[in-house]
């Protein structure tokens, strides 16, 4: 757990860029705006955890997922962030599939090659018994 309220916070760097990215060009935004906003920021993510944690509990389970996220904010009465955040969970989902799809693939590619080359080794190790061999042989007539 936290052993300061401070560590508490969200780091002052993506409040920044959050804030940034919020407010129109040419905008400013004071050292005392943005500290009110990262200390709001950092309560309203703790007491969605606490609402989502507690949808986690009646279902007698210890780790928080999305759908306890979701049901946390009806319940924080944040009903019209359900949709973006479900569109967003979505997408996620997809991107994480796709990276685990492209990563499969990469690792059969990987495999595939790695036979490949062994095939090759085996190969050419195989040819230079025979020539080891032929040359044996060669020998043997000869004397």
């Amino acid at each position: 757990m936290a052993e300061r309220p401070e560590d508490l916070n969200l780091p002052n760097a993506v409040i920044t860029r959050i804030i940034k990215e919020a407010l129109p060009d040419g905008v400013n935004i004071s050292k005392e705006a943005r500290s009110a906003i990262s200390r709001a920021a950092s309560v309203f993510v703790l007491y969605a955890t606490s609402c989502a944690n507690n949808f986690a509990m009646k279902g007698k389970r210890k780790t928080l997922n999305a759908g306890d996220v979701l049901s946390a904010m009806e319940e924080m009465e944040f009903q019209r962030f359900v949709a973006p955040l479900k569109e967003s969970l979505e997408v996620y989902r997809h991107e994480q599939k796709g990276k685990k799809e492209a990563r499969k693939d990469k690792d059969k590619k990987t495999d595939s090659e790695e036979q490949d080359k062994s095939r090759e080794e085996d190969n050419d190790e195989d040819d230079e018994r025979m020539e080891e061999e032929e040359q044996n042989e060669e020998e043997e007539v000869d004397n």
